[in-house]
């Protein structure tokens, strides 16, 4: 089920499947700035990863002498989270573990997501809850695609990501085959605010960016100025990435992530994953997504 929140700026819809973001809409001109979700490009359009980002070694991790398996990003953004309710400009959902979940991660959680409209900005608070005796320990990272071009004026040249002050961004290389994070880094740019944008730039998977400063990554129409800014402040890692571009680029994500892909060379012990948090019994666990439309 799709449930809209909307203010003087923005209607946002949001699918109770994954509690995902579908659709950011400007009021003004009708323009949908979200990716819209074609199943033979990417039939996806924002989803939650939890609890784990990226890809398992072999697809399979072990936790209590169990082998479990599981596929990319894990399952909240596959499952149906329970609606809370929407109340003028916020609306809430709530995924909560079960003998499906269970089955797949053996700890009990809460994953609840908060969307709240604030002028043109779009924030989704996620709280995870350990409602547990053992601790939980868990990975997350958000994965928001914006549809690119902006108008049928405009093409791939026409746009680049450009931080707020200049970075010098440190890749964090992950296999092109198998995903898995390769243990190799490199530099991207030397202080520079700017990363070109072209059609071929995600031929190899996605761009994982490290030991980043700034507080925004935005997409940039150059000639108008109008952008599409994601929030980076609390992150340790922010992905770019598409769906190779046949011929052209359809969206762009800029991805917040809170913890990575498998080495290429781990154990598979749930224990050594990188993870965005450990929370002890009764602990709690709060992130933002923070999406501003200036176009």
């Amino acid at each position: 089920m799709r449930y809209t929140i909307e203010n003087e700026a923005l209607a946002v819809t949001v699918d109770s499947k994954g509690a995902e973001l579908v659709s950011v809409v400007n009021k003004a001109t009708g323009a949908e700035m979200m990716w819209d979700g074609q199943k033979e490009v990417w039939s996806r359009h924002a989803p939650i990863l939890f609890p784990y980002c990226g890809r398992l070694k072999d697809g399979q991790y072990t936790l209590d002498g169990q082998w479990y398996e599981g596929g990319p990003h894990g399952f909240a953004r596959d499952l149906e989270h329970t609606f809370l309710g929407a109340e003028g400009n916020r609306m809430g959902f709530v995924l909560r573990s079960d003998e499906r979940t269970l089955a797949r991660f053996p700890r009990p959680f809460a994953l609840e997501s908060v969307f709240t409209l604030e002028g043109n900005t779009l924030r989704q608070t996620i709280t995870v809850t350990n409602p547990g005796t053992e601790e939980l320990r868990f990975g997350l990272g958000f994965h928001p695609a914006f549809a690119l071009p902006f108008d049928d004026a405009h093409t791939t040249a026409d746009y680049e990501f450009r931080f707020d002050t200049p970075q010098t961004p440190v890749v964090i290389e992950t296999g092109a085959a198998t995903g898995l994070v390769t243990g190799e880094t490199r530099v991207l740019m030397e202080k520079s605010a700017v990363i070109p944008m072209g059609d071929r730039m995600f031929d190899h998977d996605s761009i994982c960016l490290s030991q980043l400063s700034a507080r925004e990554l935005s997409v940039v129409e150059k000639d108008t100025g109008r952008k599409v800014t994601v929030a980076l402040e609390g992150f340790p890692y922010t992905l770019l990435w598409s769906a190779p571009g046949n011929p052209a680029l359809h969206f762009v994500c800029i991805e917040p992530w809170h913890s990575l892909p498998d080495r290429a060379d781990a154990s598979g012990a749930w224990s050594e994953k990188p993870c965005a948090a450990v929370l002890g019994p009764g602990e709690r666990w709060s992130t933002e997504l923070k999406l501003t439309f200036a176009r």
